[in-house]
């Protein structure tokens, strides 16, 4: 996962911005297009100051909305329900020895710009992703057969592969295939099969999406188009859904039900699922002493994860369990790992922990390193992110009771994803993968096949470990269809996650998501949870094709 997934705080240089009015004043942004379609769907992007003209879905710092609005997967998976949503693909199955995948295309999509949609398009899709950031590494083969049918081969049984490759966004092989650098296109002018794709009044810190012209589900399209905003922080964001000015506000609200929702409680709401990545501290663990699991199990013990909750996250989370899990995978959990006290604040073992694996206390009440060393080190926070970096500074007080130094490091944002792709970083609050099972959690924390050496670039397992015996039992979870046969296997890689605790877990991440119906109905909500309110999400297009205008 990437920083996009986090909420941001910080007010623009000079002062909050008041007003959409304001803002667009301070772009130099034309309304034109907006009078002559109608009211459009603003969304504030909390997280950036400014907007490049970058619309490669490709790259990782792409517009918003480019695997939102723009670009489409084949298929939707909505967390919330826990339910598949067939979308450019209309049907798949897979090979009964787990080694294929057919996907079967739907016939009447065709691109913004007139094309059709063809199975050429998937294939150069892959070959692109593949040389521009890699991952798939079970992927053999990509291959047309027809127009509308892609078969995927594997170089071993992979039943997860269904969400990972359905999941991909799917660009057009014709403008792809002659794009000579992919990486480093900014792809000003997108083509796309998304319900919005015509870019429209781009500003430094607005702009606007409009209607593709020939949408596979135009008669779904009843919203004029969206309005991006950029704000360098959530308090210009949140002044601007206090106000009234955006209709829909995904990112950090402390305090929302006071600050935004009693204001208009009519029409204001909010909702946050915790089915987002598990929010970790993640430790360098090839640095000492993180890469003593003795000194990781001991400090976790030391974090009050109800503070960092209640504190830290305004309440709006749940202290994690010794699963790293959150509650969309009950199932799934083994009971006696759910019984170690990995997770459980307690001063008095923690230290006790530490004693024993050599980390001593002198007569300053600091502890030492076993060599002798001075024990200190960083918690890399971005800067504009209010929630985590109290969420730092709590474990910072909490690993003050127990004698060590840790300080708070909160550069941009952009520099902190540096430092963790990189592996340069000491600690960090950070996220985890997720997806549709329990394996992508536990392959990103453990897998031999995800850890690259220090210098390296990688997007997941920042925090660089790797276990045999983990790696050994998620490819028999992979290689298996019986979801029986899965759980078995997952208590045992639970098992392994407990012995080796690779990262730190906290709680698993809220869905950000607050809106106001004045100007459009047809939200999901809790009752008809048909997507969450994250605008960063898979299901984001869900929502994008369900809203209508206020009659």
């Amino acid at each position: 996962m990437s920083p996009i997934t986090l909420s941001r705080r910080q007010a623009l240089a000079g002062g909050a911005i008041g007003s959409v009015t304001a803002l667009l004043a301070l772009a130099g942004c034309s309304t034109d297009s907006a009078e002559s379609a109608g009211r459009l769907l603003t969304i504030p992007r909390e997280d950036m100051g400014t907007f490049t003209r970058n619309f490669n879905p490709f790259s990782p710092n792409s517009a918003p909305m480019t695997a939102q609005a723009i670009y489409e997967p084949m298929l939707i998976f909505n967390a919330v329900r826990g339910d598949t949503v067939p979308w450019l693909a209309e049907s798949w199955e897979a090979a009964d020895d787990g080694m294929s995948m057919t996907f079967h295309l739907r016939e009447d999509v065709t691109w913004s710009d007139g094309n059709p949609l063809v199975a050429q398009d998937v294939v150069t899709t892959f070959d692109v992703q593949l040389k521009t950031l890699g991952g798939y590494d079970y992927l053999d083969t990509v291959s047309a057969e027809g127009d509308h049918t892609v078969v995927f081969t594997f170089s071993r049984a992979y039943s997860v592969a269904l969400y990972e490759l359905g999941q991909q966004l799917v660009t057009p092989d014709h403008v792809w295939s002659k794009i000579a650098d992919p990486a480093k296109d900014t792809n000003e002018n997108p083509v796309g099969t998304g319900p919005f794709t015509e870019i429209a009044n781009f500003q430094a810190q607005s702009f606007d999406l409009m209607p593709n012209p020939t949408y596979w589900q135009k008669d779904k399209v009843k919203i004029p188009g969206i309005r991006m905003l950029a704000f360098a922080g959530n308090d210009g964001a949140n002044l601007a859904a206090i106000n009234g000015d955006v209709d829909w506000a995904p990112q950090y609200m402390a305090d929302i039900q006071t600050a935004y929702v009693d204001k208009d409680s009519e029409h204001r709401h909010y909702w946050f699922p915790g089915i987002g990545s598990t929010i970790q501290w993640t430790l360098n663990t090839t640095k000492a002493p993180f890469n003593d699991p003795a000194f990781r199990k001991a400090v976790s013990q030391a974090v009050d994860r109800e503070a960092v909750c209640q504190t830290g996250m305004s309440g709006y989370a749940s202290p994690v369990d010794t699963t790293g899990m959150g509650e969309g995978f009950d199932d799934w959990k083994d009971p006696e790992v759910l019984e170690s006290p990995l997770c459980t604040y307690d001063v008095s073992a923690a230290e006790k922990a530490l004693d024993e694996a050599g980390y001593t206390k002198g007569a300053d009440g600091r502890r030492s390193n076993p060599d002798g060393s001075e024990l200190s080190f960083s918690i890399s926070v971005g800067s504009t992110s209010s929630d985590w970096l109290s969420v730092a500074q709590i474990i910072v007080q909490n690993l003050a009771d127990i004698g060590i130094t840790a300080t708070v490091d909160s550069p941009d944002w952009s520099e902190v994803t540096s430092s963790l792709e990189n592996g340069s970083f000491d600690t960090a609050v950070c996220w985890s993968s997720v997806g549709a099972t329990p394996y992508t959690y536990y392959q990103s924390a453990m897998s031999v096949d995800k850890v690259k050496p220090v210098g390296e670039q990688t997007f997941e397992n920042y925090h660089r470990f790797g276990d045999q015996e983990a790696t050994e039992l998620l490819g028999q979870f992979a290689a298996t269809f019986d979801e029986a046969e899965q759980k078995e296997i997952c208590k045992q890689i639970q098992a392994r996650f407990l012995e080796t605790w690779p990262v730190i877990p906290l709680f698993p991440g809220p869905e950000w998501g607050a809106y106001t119906d004045v100007n459009f109905t047809g939200w999901p909500t809790e009752e008809n949870a048909y997507a969450s309110l994250s605008t960063r999400s898979t299901t984001t297009v869900l929502i994008l094709t369900s809203l209508e205008p206020r009659a």
